[in-house]
């Protein structure tokens, strides 16, 4: 079923000739405030009293938002905070900025969007940063295997000012890009359906010599090496065939990017092997926030806490109530209803994986790349620093981690 097909009971026709009217980004935008039943009408009545709102008055700068799979209907399964961050800019800065929000890969995709933010195309993208790595190496710097052991381990440290210097100035230095707030989550295996009458996975040793699809990090791939994942590029659009026949064992990713990208249907265990970021990220050119004056710039970041704020309790809780991240499962979620295994390993089992690939144990595997980004941020041990920092806390749930805003230092 295609994305606008029908968002909770709209018909695509009905869609269109809503947005045809109002406009997508006001017709998306109402749409994404629905937590119930939508109908044509009452779409109609929100895009109208939207769209009413963002044009009273003529804006001072209006830029565009490239998303790649995002829309409606999908963000409320991955809480990356796309149109909140949009919604939010806008009324803030009382319609002085308007955004246009182009989702769905209609401007740009996940291994684009950050080149379109590059060369000013768009003026925001969300992708995640490891597809964004192709195009900004430097964000390679979160994917140091094991340096993160929670979630709670990385909204921790996007909060912390240590991230505005260890990631943020860097990659802006670097790449052009203001890094404003992600998701967070943890990759693991997600099996296809060979694995369906297997048993659950309880060990990395089981799936040692399987075959796994892998994304655009570079460092992705010395952690799947060493734990003999071997990794093999796949394009996206040809993944979930290949779980479903069996051509590869499985793909690196997270738990919500499988129920949003309806892979759930193909995906038997979805393995947590935690061994680094899933992160869903959106990111500004810094030209365009530079020509902003100081109370928008001001505004932009405030947007962008209030949102990393909102992603981080409602993808929390849509982990669990929506995607069926849990052990037990809740009944009615995506995983529940596609009989999709949540594989837990035990802190042994973790730890073992951890001896096998991280920097910690392995710094030899390491120190290529660890040595680019360490230049890159200007001679700092970016690996080293990001532990140390997320180590300085103990809080175990990602929803208890306090907010900060991390470039008031």
């Amino acid at each position: 079923m295609g994305v606008y097909d029908r968002i909770k009971g709209v018909s695509r026709r009905d869609f269109f000739k809503i947005a045809g009217t109002y406009g997508m980004s006001s017709t998306l935008m109402a749409a994404g405030t629905f937590g119930g039943v939508m109908t044509a009408a009452n779409l109609a009545r929100a895009a109208e009293s939207t769209y009413n709102k963002r044009y009273a008055k003529p804006a001072k700068f209006e830029m565009k938002f490239g998303a790649a799979g995002f829309n409606p209907q999908n963000l409320l399964i991955e809480r990356a905070g796309c149109l909140e961050f949009a919604r939010d800019l806008e009324e803030r800065t009382d319609g002085e900025i308007r955004i246009e929000f182009i989702g769905n890969n209609q401007i740009c995709g996940q291994l684009s969007c950050v080149e379109k933010a590059q060369q000013g195309i768009v003026d925001f993208y969300a992708a995640s940063t490891q597809n964004s790595a192709g195009g900004a190496p430097y964000l390679n710097v979160l994917d140091y295997a094991y340096m993160f052991r929670s979630r709670a381990d990385q909204y921790y440290f996007m909060y912390s000012p240590e991230s505005q210097r260890i990631l943020r100035d860097p990659f802006e230095k670097r790449h052009g890009l203001k890094f404003l707030f992600t998701h967070a989550e943890l990759r693991g295996i997600q099996l296809g359906l060979a694995w369906q009458d297997k048993e659950t996975v309880t060990s990395i040793d089981q799936l040692a010599g399987t075959k796994n699809r892998v994304t655009g990090t570079q460092l992705g791939r010395i952690a799947m090496n060493a734990l003999n994942l071997n990794p093999v590029p796949v394009a996206w659009e040809e993944t979930l065939d290949g779980l479903k026949q069996g051509l590869i064992d499985g793909a690196e990713t997270w738990a919500s990017a499988v129920a949003y990208a309806n892979m759930s249907p193909v995906v038997s265990q979805c393995v947590d092997l935690r061994f680094f970021c899933g992160t869903e990220h959106t990111a500004m050119n810094a030209a365009s926030f530079d020509k902003l004056d100081g109370q928008l710039q001001d505004a932009v970041m405030e947007a962008a806490y209030l949102t990393q704020v909102h992603v981080q309790a409602a993808n929390e809780a849509a982990l669990v109530n929506t995607v069926g991240f849990s052990n037990p499962q809740m009944p009615n979620t995506i995983f529940a209803q596609n009989n999709v295994r949540v594989a837990s390993l035990s802190d042994a089992e973790i730890r073992k994986a951890e001896e096998m690939c991280s920097p910690e144990f392995q710094p030899q595997l390491w120190e290529e790349w660890r040595e680019r980004l360490n230049g890159w941020a200007g001679g700092i041990d970016t690996y080293q620093e990001i532990y140390d920092t997320v180590r300085q806390h103990d809080i175990t749930l990602a929803e208890n981690v306090e907010p900060r805003r991390w470039w008031k230092g």
